[in-house]
């Protein structure tokens, strides 16, 4: 049994999370990946969530992290199918590249194969991932990034210059981050919207990972009224949330056009947007492919 940390997690690249992340999300659309929405375990003044998720006759795991704290440690474990523990992972950054790596996904297929600018709105550890993830499928001549702190933005920008050697700018307001840039990636966690729809051009794509719900929100609604198809890596998960942004039967599951039993972007001018929630299970993939990484 192996005990991976962070500092085994960040050696595994972007194309290998995303790589995880499509198998997760074409495996779900046929029904192959068990991923029941997450449960929580109350206590007291504490709460907990799970997600677990397997692949019949395969491997099986479950991730556990405490509510209420975003950069709190999480643990993942991971089972063969025998039943034997293969091991676990600690600390926080699986989760957060879990998420990028869906995010990657989302962008590559929904995304006009040309993008050549890449907005970022939010300078946290899921914007970073976003990011990072972004540019194992698309290759963005610029990355224009906008938060409320001037240090935080600079600091965000030269981690992507120096560590993705992509070219940044940043930007004082949100409206001209995102004007014109073809991908945008909201990653904040403000409860009102950061963004006006008026400036998100046609064709672009718009990812969302922070609050989605009717009253919390950092996206507009006025986009999922303007977008040509909204996509989502877990439906399921989106409907037992409570009181989400959008109805959840208007959401498309992202594996479903991975696949092909949904059309995804039927045109240039399209406006797509993605609500990024979790799909359980797909940290089960990706811990199997980190596994197999280290391995190796």
């Amino acid at each position: 049994m192996r005990v991976l940390t962070d500092s085994d997690v960040v050696t595994v690249g972007p194309e290998t999370a995303v790589d995880a992340a499509r198998e997760a999300l074409r495996r779900f659309a046929r029904g192959e990946l068990a991923a029941p929405p997450r449960v929580s375990a109350e206590l007291g003044d504490l709460d907990y969530y799970y997600t677990t998720g397997g692949l019949p006759g395969g491997i099986s795991g479950f991730r556990a992290y405490r509510a209420g704290v975003p950069a709190g440690d999480q643990l993942v474990a991971l089972w063969d199918a025998s039943g034997s523990l293969v091991g676990i992972v600690v600390g926080d950054e699986l989760g957060a590249r879990r998420t990028g790596a869906l995010g990657g996904a989302a962008v590559e297929a929904m995304s006009n194969e040309r993008a050549s600018t890449l907005a970022v709105v939010g300078t946290g550890k899921q914007a970073w991932t976003q990011v990072w993830a972004a540019s194992a499928v698309r290759s963005p001549e610029l990355v224009r990034v906008h938060s409320r702190d001037e240090r935080n933005r600079e600091a965000f920008a030269a981690e992507v210059r120096d560590r993705l050697g992509l070219r940044t700018e940043t930007v004082a307001t949100p409206d001209s981050a995102v004007r014109d840039a073809e991908v945008v990636v909201l990653a904040t966690r403000s409860e009102s919207p950061v963004v006006d729809s008026a400036d998100i051009a046609p064709g672009t794509h718009v990812t969302t990972v922070g609050p989605k719900g009717r009253t919390r929100h950092e996206m507009p609604p006025e986009l999922l009224e303007r977008a040509a198809i909204v996509t989502c890596d877990s439906p399921r998960q989106a409907a037992d949330l409570p009181d989400f942004l959008t109805d959840p039967a208007r959401l498309v599951s992202l594996g479903d056009v991975l696949i092909g039993t949904r059309p995804g972007r039927e045109s240039p001018d399209q406006l797509t947007v993605h609500c990024s929630v979790g799909l359980a299970g797909s940290e089960v993939l990706f811990v199997d492919r980190l596994f197999g990484a280290i391995a190796g």
